[in-house]
């Protein structure tokens, strides 16, 4: 298991790939739906497995003390195995290594268990996507 930032194009597509077919091909979004305008400025990570790209997650600079987890999925196939654990970690690790002391996500309700055991409080409800699916907005302190 690697994980890094992609670098080749293919390694960029089979990214995005991934984040539409896990956050918004099932919710019938358009291919497309899985980028926003702060892809350049961010930094992403994904979790390579003999290659393939099985895990991605995003972190964005939200102030100069906070940052943001976005776009964290991973295969089916692959849950339950400590990959999004590895990943997550991965991601904190780099928010803590710019000078951040605070990260905030927006997690989806299934998701609220596991960033729970990674040591997040959740704040609040937030907001609901696609007009199905509870977010929470949960955050986390440097310790």
């Amino acid at each position: 298991m690697e994980i890094r930032a992609p670098h080749t194009n293919e390694e960029w597509e089979s990214y995005f790939s991934l984040r539409y077919q896990l956050l918004r091909k099932p919710w019938n979004q358009i291919p497309g739906s899985e980028k926003d305008d702060l892809e350049l400025y961010a930094t992403h990570r994904a979790v390579y497995i003999h290659g393939k790209a099985i895990a991605v997650g995003r972190l964005e600079e939200k102030s100069r003390t906070t940052g943001q987890i976005r776009f964290m999925a991973v295969l089916q196939s692959y849950q339950g195995q400590g990959i999004g654990n590895a990943l997550l970690k991965e991601l904190e690790e780099e928010a803590w290594r710019s000078g951040k002391s605070h990260i905030v996500l927006h997690a989806r309700e299934k998701a609220v268990t596991f960033y729970r055991k990674a040591g997040y409080q959740v704040v609040r409800k937030s907001h609901v996507l696609f007009g199905e699916i509870q977010h929470f907005l949960l955050q986390k302190r440097k310790e």
